[in-house]
């Protein structure tokens, strides 16, 4: 069962993915709390350092708290929900299964979660397919 925290974090929010927007109702498992800046990298769990996310995207981000943008070869802080708002960094391709980058910080962030990996690419098209995705914001 879901601790005090993590139902407060679900009202404020909502069911979705802080990075790739995918809702636990498809996926059918309970999101994570997120530490925005892991602990094992200096961060707090207080309030504005917590967000929800998919298993999928947490695991990959790990201790991340940067990456190499693609576009510059800069090294950019990663994408940030509790202080970033997702349509500034991100869009959906024409067929609504692959993250786009707008930014330097999206595109890192999408390279670092693996965001477009064919496996979540794959279960998109899926999703797709029967009305489920992409999110309406």
């Amino acid at each position: 069962m879901p601790n005090s925290r993590y139902i407060r974090l679900y009202k404020q929010i909502g069911p979705r993915c802080g990075y790739c927007r995918t809702s636990s109702a498809i996926t059918g498992e309970t999101n994570t709390i997120e530490h925005i800046t892991p602990i094992a990298r200096g961060g707090s769990s207080e309030d504005d350092n917590l967000w929800l996310s998919c298993r999928r995207c947490n695991q990959r981000k790990a201790t991340q708290i940067d990456a190499i943008d693609s576009e510059s070869g800069d090294r950019v802080l990663l994408f940030n929900p509790c202080t970033q708002f997702w349509k500034e960094h991100f869009a959906w391709s024409g067929d609504g299964t692959l993250i786009i980058g707008l930014t330097s910080c999206g595109r890192a962030t999408i390279i670092a979660l693996q965001m477009n990996h064919l496996d979540i690419v794959g279960a998109r098209r899926l999703w797709v397919s029967v009305g489920w995705h992409p999110p309406e914001e």
